[in-house]
């Protein structure tokens, strides 16, 4: 079936499936963390029920997601043996102890709090339970910092030496590996990009809720009822409460990070034009040298046949200003670059203008929601609170369009001008790697997908009064029915008693 096809694509379309799909996670799971620690450590300081209502509704999407996250990362790295041996043992004597530190920090940091995070809340106390998520949320950062490190010093290498088998092998001191000159910018842009990514999907929730709350409202005005009784709020029910709350949190973070996340994406792009320039001159879509001020093209169709950009918009000499704050700064083109090691441009045109395109989105989005919290209007423009929905999943696409554009804008090498992508390939069969292609696409969509309905689910059901705590239908034990010493006497929850009275009292259940 794959026999006429080339493995080396194969492998490249399997890497890019399966890392674009692990990113997701991620890319939620990073900025999640540090919302369920800000709204835990608002409870503590403030006492108010409705942020430890709205962290328990979190905390549920936050375990699925992460979850999603750990396996999808697990089966994307099998990878680096299977199609990609080559490189690993090339990079191994580098890249294998950076990925080791982020093991033995962040995954360890991790998997050490997060049962707690979780199931902790009535048996370790609260401050011991924030402490926890905290924990949580610093492990995310550490495990971006070193998976980031790996990946600029691919695009930037630098501390390194060749020894005689030929591997990369460190030169010096590792400070000057992990801190690689892109790595700054990257762990900045991305990390911001992440809470950006968190901020818009809880928007989305909130502005749903907001949506669902008022329509309700105008069902019962319509069938003449009067409205519900308020729920531990004196205005509001408690849903309606938590989804003004949330909403107000995730437009606070639009418009205050989305500018600053702009302003790194412009120094991110210029230290990418001073380490990788054809990157940028693919971006930019530059076929030719501008000598006298480069154009900012808007729109266009790439013509890689004839190195040109058809139906261009443009605007003149701005693309100087812009990479060098000089309008007649001169800018090379791709005309200065070997063909054989020139990347696609057409695909790098595009995913830097949807990712540009969607930071601005989000910027507009941001000022419209200080323009409503202004005239005192926030949770009552409703199509605000649409376009809130609309760029829900947004975030997610950015980063999805913007990996596209660090990744193919690194081609055709692994590691940036040393080590091509065609040297970095395991010797096998086309059928091999298509078989494991087809098959990942089917496991992913079915497991990944029933994963991302649940979620949807919960975010569709809203905070409810009471809301249930994750821990209410947490595993008391993992097998048998005797009580242990410590389990005696537990706490009523729902009506049930918890640990070993409820396994040997109701063993069937």
């Amino acid at each position: 079936m794959f026999d006429s096809f080339d493995p080396l694509i194969l492998a490249r379309m399997q890497f890019a499936f399966t890392v674009s799909f692990h990113f997701i996670f991620p890319a939620f799971s990073i900025g999640l963390a540090s919302f369920l620690a800000v709204l835990q450590g608002l409870w503590l300081k403030t006492g108010k029920e409705l942020y430890h209502d709205l962290f328990k509704f979190w905390v549920k999407i936050f375990a699925v997601a992460f979850a999603m996250g750990v396996v999808s990362g697990i089966v994307m790295s099998y990878q680096f043996g299977t199609n990609w041996s080559v490189f690993s043992d090339r990079t191994g004597p580098i890249l294998g102890p950076l990925m080791a530190y982020e093991v033995l920090t962040a995954f360890f940091l991790e998997a050490g709090f997060l049962g707690v995070m979780l199931f902790g809340m009535d048996r370790v106390g609260k401050k011991l339970h924030f402490a926890a998520t905290c924990m949580v949320a610093i492990g995310t950062f550490i495990s971006a910092f070193w998976i980031l490190s790996v990946n600029s010093w691919m695009h930037t290498p630098v501390g390194y030496a060749m020894n005689d088998v030929g591997q990369f092998v460190p030169a010096g001191s590792w400070m000057t590996i992990i801190f690689n000159p892109s790595f700054p910018y990257r762990l900045f842009h991305t990390v911001t990009a992440a809470y950006l990514t968190t901020a818009f999907v809880v928007g989305a929730v909130g502005g749903y809720q907001l949506l669902k709350a008022r329509a309700g409202k105008r069902r019962i005005e319509v069938e003449g009822n009067d409205p519900p009784a308020a729920s531990a709020h004196p205005e509001l029910p408690r849903s309606e409460a938590a989804a003004r709350k949330m909403f107000s949190m995730a437009m606070w973070m639009a418009a205050i990070v989305a500018p600053i996340q702009i302003f790194a994406g412009d120094l991110h792009g210029i230290n990418t034009l001073e380490h990788q320039p054809a990157k940028v001159m693919a971006m930019e879509g530059h076929y030719d040298s501008h000598p006298d001020g480069a154009p900012l093209i808007l729109f266009g169709i790439p013509n890689a046949a004839a190195k040109r950009i058809d139906y261009a918009v443009e605007i003149p000499k701005v693309s100087s200003l812009i990479l060098k704050h000089d309008l007649n700064a001169p800018l090379a083109g791709l005309d200065t670059v070997a063909d054989d090691r020139e990347p696609p441009v057409a695909i790098l045109f595009w995913s830097f203008r949807i990712m540009v395109g969607i930071g601005f989105a989000m910027l507009g989005l941001g000022l419209w929601s200080l323009f409503a919290r202004f005239r005192k209007r926030l949770y009552d423009w409703p199509w605000l609170h649409r376009a809130a929905m609309v760029m829900g999943p947004s975030g997610f696409v950015a980063v999805i369009a913007g990996w596209v554009t660090t990744e193919v804008g690194r081609q055709p090498f692994t590691v940036y001008n040393l080590l091509t992508t065609a040297d970095s390939v395991s010797p096998l069969a086309a059928p091999a790697v298509g078989a494991s292609l087809v098959a990942f696409v089917v496991v992913y969509f079915v497991v990944f997908g029933f994963g991302t309905w649940y979620i949807l689910k919960l975010m569709g059901k809203g905070v409810q009064d009471n809301e249930p705590d994750i821990q209410d239908d947490a595993p008391i034990r993992s097998a048998g029915i005797t009580p242990g010493p410590t389990q005696q006497g537990g706490r009523q929850r729902g009506g049930r008693s918890s640990g070993g009275q409820r396994g040997a009292l109701q063993p069937a259940e």
